[in-house]
């Protein structure tokens, strides 16, 4: 019955929201920025005021040790062992699950305020790839759009003061075998019988704004789970351990605030396997992560079309450093799904590049998502290469070249960035009839290995401006 009453609930809140929704049809702002006030020509000032704001965790001296105090043994089931470990270190005020060395199998595990989460060097915690196993389903996103869904691997809702902390393993065991599997489209059979399956029905639900509490997606619609989201939650720390084979999106922190992510290495190459999606988030600290992924290494989100709007929640005061991105669409992406706007993005001395890296900076979005990204400032970056762009703009994501919510980026910084092969140095895709793009700059950048002739691809931006930097040895 609580269940009940709380899905209930949240779909009475998101009606709400959605009858004093009023969507601009304009390249503008849809969301007030937020109050940190910020030098475009030289905004590391502010970068350093919005790191002091992130409220950090804290946890008593007081451990739940899964072998001593539960007598969980190596290569078992531990799902209800751990979910006592977790429930009594709640009631007890707080401290650290710990999790020893050794080999350990579970299902889905959700967090509770002031829990953390402590993976040891040498211990590995299994995840069942069978989809049952997180039934029954939890408020979630999945692709930017509202839903009840299959639990992710490890989640935790309007949770306080959480963690997942370690040197060890967690391994989601997805591969082409289980979860990789799974397209979440509908079959010939449901499309002949008139019902929509998967994402199709997932897209439709979003289009007609249909109540979250009707939106409910069993194992059969094959929405794949994230690896950890920590949905609704204040003060997160995800530190040390390293992430493997996830059936979906690794780092899913969504409508949350005072986020760390530091030290983690993320290692998956299977669909959708996106590194860290912050969506709709505020105040983040991404730092010292390696990022080896089959997507996107960090994509910066706030819902889709509809649902995006309806929150209106930007992502905002980001801050990404002193990482490894390696195989990845991109590097940091800002999109598609932004349809909540975005409010700036730091992100200095980092390593990108490998022949597998697309775009090491991307932002992407259409007529038809919307969204302001304003403020995406970087710098001190060396990119051994890339396939495609430094930089990519993309306002017509998915070939959409109309719509009634016309996207705007403005304020993007490229500082100190070295690049030694790629096929642009930037690439504006923007539309020839709206300007969409205002104040890009590129300051003391050297771009080299250029191949298209082109050098670089301009369309639909004004302001964009080129100094004391070269492609291919010439200033431009």
């Amino acid at each position: 019955m609580k269940s009940k009453i709380s899905v209930a609930l949240w779909g009475f809140v998101l009606m709400l929201a959605l009858a004093s929704c009023s969507g601009s049809g304009s390249c503008g702002a849809s969301c007030p920025p937020d109050s940190v006030v910020v030098d475009a020509q030289n905004p590391w000032g502010a970068m350093g005021e919005v790191e002091n704001r992130i409220l950090l965790t804290s946890f008593p001296e007081r451990t739940f040790d899964l072998v001593t105090d539960y007598q969980a043994v190596t290569g078992e089931d531990v799902s209800d062992k751990l979910r006592r470990a977790i429930s009594d270190c709640h009631r007890a005020g707080g401290g650290r699950v710990v999790i020893p060395a050794g080999e350990y199998y579970t299902s889905a595990v959700h967090l509770l305020s002031n829990v953390n989460l402590h993976v040891e060097k040498g211990a590995t915690l299994k995840f069942s790839t069978n989809p049952a196993d997180y039934a029954p389903q939890v408020p979630t996103r999945w692709e930017g759009i509202d839903c009840m869904g299959l639990s992710p691997l490890i989640y935790a809702y309007r949770q306080e003061n959480i963690a997942v902390t370690g040197e060890g393993t967690l391994d989601g065991q997805a591969s082409w075998d289980n979860w990789w599997k799974l397209r979440a489209r509908t079959s010939a059979e449901d499309k002949a019988a008139g019902k929509l399956m998967g994402k199709e029905k997932l897209h439709d639900y979003e289009k007609n704004v249909t109540s979250i509490a009707d939106r409910i997606f069993t194992e059969r619609d094959e929405l794949r789970p994230q690896f950890i989201q920590f949905y609704q939650c204040n003060r997160i720390l995800i530190e040390g351990v390293t992430l493997n084979n996830a059936p979906f999106w690794l780092l899913h922190p969504l409508m949350s605030k005072n986020i760390v992510v530091r030290g983690v290495t993320l290692d998956s190459h299977g669909p959708n396997n996106d590194g860290c999606d912050p969506e709709s988030c505020e105040n983040v600290l991404i730092e010292n992560c390696v990022f080896n992924t089959g997507d996107d290494c960090i994509a910066i989100k706030s819902g889709r079309n509809n649902d995006g709007r309806v929150w209106s929640l930007p992502s905002r005061n980001i801050i990404v450093r002193h990482c490894q991105m390696k195989d990845g669409h991109a590097g940091v992406a800002i999109g598609s799904e932004i349809s909540g706007s975005c409010y700036n993005v730091w992100m200095e001395d980092c390593q990108i590049g490998s022949p597998e890296m697309d775009r090491p900076f991307r932002i992407k979005s259409n007529a038809i998502r919307g969204g302001v990204v304003k403020g995406f400032y970087i710098r001190n970056i060396d990119i051994s290469e890339c396939k495609q762009a430094v930089l990519k703009l993309e306002l017509k994501y998915e070939k959409v070249t109309e719509g009634p919510y016309y996207p705007l980026f403005e304020d993007i910084l490229l500082e100190n960035i070295t690049c030694r092969k790629s096929r642009y140095g930037i690439w504006i895709d923007g539309l020839e009839n709206h300007t969409c793009v205002r104040n890009v700059t590129l300051r003391n950048c050297q771009f080299s290995g250029i191949t298209d002739e082109k050098v670089n691809s301009v369309v639909g931006a004004e302001g964009v401006t080129f100094s004391n930097s070269t492609f291919n040895g010439a200033t431009l």
